[in-house]
């Protein structure tokens, strides 16, 4: 009996709280803080070993964080909600109104659970937030609606999370509706709860900005280093649709100006003057020049790159390893992006993606002479490579853009070798496709640059059925597809090298970005998130040697012009590799809202403004911070990097990628 009294008083309790709208509306909002709470729980679990552990006194900062950005994402999709719930007039007591309420409610959470929950599993792969920049790439992607049906195949639990959350918030919503307010004067109604719907206009938007004093700017992604030294663990506190929405249209060009324009020009510029370089330089001569561009190929799958991970040398690229051994191959090789489409403006134009990938960018339009345009210049055929559909991904368009003649994709493939090589899901398996660019390239006038992009290492790295048994099946998912894909280079070198132009030709292996799949903890750092395969090759042995200072993708182009004697100005933010460098090689990418600097000996964090923290190369895990006590040496890194960084936006900011006369 007192049991059930007490179960009637908080009924009647809860009874009069629903005549209060403002009280209700917590209620329902404090739903949405439990929903984000739980997505984040699910973020940490899918990425923990990218984020790492979490100690208990990282906690407070860390949830005081989380709150800051829940609020902000919670108010942006709640704006509309907000003001109809606490509109002052009788008529929001109506069924049919807060009928309306329920499924404004519903229908936008449901969005924005639905991407912050994807997010999670975008995370993985791309090591990034998801952001408007994406949606520039999947607009582009003719694929997408593929790889979005597969992603929830995939991870079909998280879908079921997903439904358990809307659920919950669709009881929770129910549970709490408004009832009858007792006020009968409808002026005394709207004079009490006026009040309500001004302070919360007021909280919501100093919510939405992050703090109300005059001082404090909106808030970006980059505060979310505020509450962590960590940026990986940043990317916990961050949540979708945040990221979405802070990103829209954020298309302009903000950097800061470290130096003027004669003494930045001085410190690191990026027009190439061959004709004065060194008489002695290497010069092959106008050779045929064959680009392949491995898909997520990080430096941890070689065993000659990391004989500390393989102790009896049997890694997942044995062919390739072997090609690097009788080639020149780089030690230190590192990607300028973490995306497919950065990397093709980086290995084909030399110039790099930082913030936003260079192709998303309006400037990315303006005239520019990339490695295809030079080398048909100079009367070479140029062609592009590619298994999946004519628009997937935004490669033929950018190819297009950087100069490349022909562009040959699976449409090609399938009308002229038939349609039963499809993967069902990216495109043409990687050996039928690189067996057919070789019979095309034998029917090529000599000389000629092609590149090609495999396909087979991606996600949902499935391989062939006939190859299941002898491929490694690895300490990750990606091993057997890495094995794959070493397995048709192979095969290509083996078909092209009874061909007349392959002895007559420089082969250029690099991937495009590191494998989001790992197993070793310095492979899991920002820096080691970076390293990736890069070699060149000459079948008669012309090039051979390994180089151990920093190179990276922009490095190519310079690389390859000066090789084939390239002798006129030309525009690249690389160096040649073959040549003493002019100033200090530094490797800078763009990763978790933070520039990294990686030269042969210190590896540097910046927010564009100031050094977050740097540590010695020789410390692979980056565990001692050695920014407060800053050496003669880190200074000089730090000048180079802020120059690198201005002398990029000065350029895309003007979209000036032409040489000077």
């Amino acid at each position: 009996m007192k049991f059930g009294n007490k179960k009637s008083t908080r009924n009647q309790t809860r009874k009069s709280w629903k005549a209060c709208p403002a009280v209700v509306l917590i209620v329902r909002l404090a739903a949405l803080y439990v929903a984000w709470g739980l997505c984040r729980v699910v973020f940490y679990l899918q990425n923990r070993t990218e984020i790492g552990s979490i100690s208990f006194g990282e906690l407070p900062d860390l949830l005081h964080g989380s709150w800051v950005f829940d609020t902000v994402s919670i108010l942006y999709i709640n704006a509309l909600f907000i003001i109809l719930s606490l509109l002052p007039f009788r008529f929001r007591e109506k069924r049919e109104y807060d009928k309306g309420l329920f499924w404004l409610y519903i229908v936008t959470n449901t969005v924005a659970l639905m991407l912050n929950t994807a997010d999670g599993i975008y995370y993985h792969f791309a090591k990034k937030r998801f952001t408007s920049d994406e949606l520039n790439y999947l607009s582009q992607n003719d694929n997408t609606s593929n790889v979005v049906f597969r992603a929830m195949a995939d991870n079909w639990y998280i879908v079921l999370f997903v439904v358990a959350l809307i659920a919950g918030l669709v009881w929770w919503y129910n549970r709490w509706s408004i009832a009858p307010s007792r006020i009968r004067s409808n002026f005394r109604y709207v004079l009490l709860h006026l009040p309500a719907l001004l302070l919360a206009v007021g909280l919501s938007i100093g919510g939405i900005r992050g703090g109300f004093s005059r001082q404090t700017r909106p808030i970006t992604l980059s505060n979310a280093t505020l509450y962590t030294s960590s940026s990986l663990k940043a990317n916990l506190i961050l949540s979708n649709p945040f990221c979405l929405l802070r990103t829209l249209g954020n298309h302009a060009i903000v950097y800061t100006k470290f130096f003027s324009p004669e003494e930045l020009d001085t410190i690191y510029s990026p027009y190439h003057r061959p004709q004065i370089e060194p008489q002695d330089s290497l010069k092959l001569g106008l050779r045929n020049i064959v680009i392949v561009v491995l898909e997520s190929f990080s430096s941890e799958h070689s065993a000659l790159l990391n004989p500390d991970l393989y102790p009896d040398g049997k890694g997942y690229t044995p062919f390739l390893d072997s090609l690097m051994r009788e080639g020149y191959y780089f030690q230190n090789a590192f990607a300028n992006g973490h995306k497919s489409i950065e990397a093709l403006p980086s290995i084909l134009s030399s110039i790099p993606s930082y913030r936003t990938p260079f192709i998303s960018l309006p400037q990315s339009l303006a005239p520019m002479k990339a490695l295809p345009t030079l080398l048909s210049e100079k009367g070479y055929a140029t062609m592009f490579f590619n298994g999946s559909g004519r628009g997937s991904m935004g490669f033929g368009a950018y190819a297009t853009q950087a100069g490349v003649e022909t562009y040959y994709s699976r449409e090609d493939y399938e009308a002229r070798c038939g349609k039963g090589e499809f993967d069902g899901y990216w495109g043409i398996w990687d050996e039928p496709f690189l067996q057919y660019m070789s019979s095309v390239l034998s029917e090529t006038p000599q000389p000629f640059f092609a590149s090609v992009f495999t396909l087979s290492s991606h996600h949902p790295f499935v391989v062939p059925e006939k190859y299941k048994s002898v491929l490694p099946e690895g300490r990750t998912k990606i091993h057997p597809g890495v094995a794959y894909t070493d397995l048709a280079v192979r095969k290509f070198m083996e078909r092209s090298s009874s061909e007349p132009w392959y002895r007559n030709t420089i082969f250029v292996f690099v991937a495009d970005h590191v494998s989001s799949e790992t197993f070793a903890p310095k492979t899991m750092t920002p820096t080691g998130r970076s390293q990736i395969i890069c070699f060149l090759y000459t079948p008669d042995g012309a090039l051979r040697g390994k180089e151990t200072s920093v190179a990276q993708q922009i490095d190519l182009m310079p690389t390859l012009l000066g090789l084939i004697g390239h002798d006129t100005p030309y525009f690249a933010f690389g160096r040649d590799l073959f040549q003493p460098p002019t100033q200090e090689p530094m490797v800078v990418n763009f990763m978790n809202e933070t520039f990294q600097g990686i030269t042969d000996s210190l590896v540097l964090f910046s927010d564009g403004e100031r050094l977050l923290s740097a540590f010695l190369r020789s410390d692979t895990l980056q565990q001692n911070n050695i920014l407060p006590h800053p050496t003669p040496e880190l200074k000089r890194s730090e000048r180079n990097l802020n120059a690198r960084i201005q002398q990029y936006y000065q350029h895309v900011e003007k979209g000036d990628y032409l040489p000077r006369p």
